[in-house]
């Protein structure tokens, strides 16, 4: 039996970019410190670097799902300066309650959901058991939970707020980072049996 490979999702606002409310424009786009070496070293150590995003403002009526492809062409752009890849990029243009059909749906998608990590399971070929999400919200950890992948929290975005969400609701992430650098290193500890001391 081949086994699939293992990936690292990563939340897009708050995670690898600096958090807009709704990021509409490409101009918008910053990059996190740190973000796109933590990206290549996700490349260089055999795990697929994926992206998955709520994207509501599209249900909202904010932007348009066209409007992503030049807000991801300068993302990619920014990573790639640093050497790094993106494998594919998953977004959940979906809200339950808000907008118009298509959009306001009731979807798997939309995090903490699990079915863009399906997706990608089925896709990319991702073994979700030896797989990592990492992101500034409850949602993305509990995403990585309801698809069989460890969840990781980042303290930039809304990371700081995240924490007591998590307490109140009894959620405790895998691991809690202050950026997504010392997260990749985590993953990468891990992975070399190398004990790694929780914030």
């Amino acid at each position: 039996m081949t086994t699939g490979r293992p990936a690292v999702f990563f939340d897009r606002d708050g995670t690898l970019n600096e958090e807009v409310e709704f990021l509409t424009v490409p101009e918008q786009m910053r990059l996190i410190p740190g973000a796109g070496r933590a990206v290549r070293a996700v490349n260089e150590n055999g795990f697929l670097a994926l992206v998955i995003s709520n994207q509501s403002g599209i249900a909202r009526g904010l932007f348009t799902e066209a409007d992503l492809i030049p807000i991801h062409a300068k993302f990619r752009q920014e990573l790639g300066a640093s050497g790094a890849r993106i494998d594919r990029i998953y977004y959940c243009p979906h809200h339950p309650t808000t907008g118009i059909p298509p959009y306001r749906a009731d979807c798997d998608c939309r995090k903490p959901r699990p079915g863009m990590l399906r997706r990608a399971e089925e896709e990319m070929g991702v073994d979700l058991s030896r797989s990592y999400v990492i992101g500034d919200r409850i949602g993305d950890v509990l995403a990585g939970r309801n698809a069989g992948a460890k969840g990781i929290l980042v303290l930039t975005g809304y990371g700081t707020s995240s924490i007591a969400e998590c307490r109140e609701q009894g959620v405790v992430p895998d691991y809690i980072a202050p950026s997504v650098a010392e997260a990749v290193n985590f993953i990468l500890n891990e992975r070399k049996g190398v004990p790694t001391e929780n914030v």
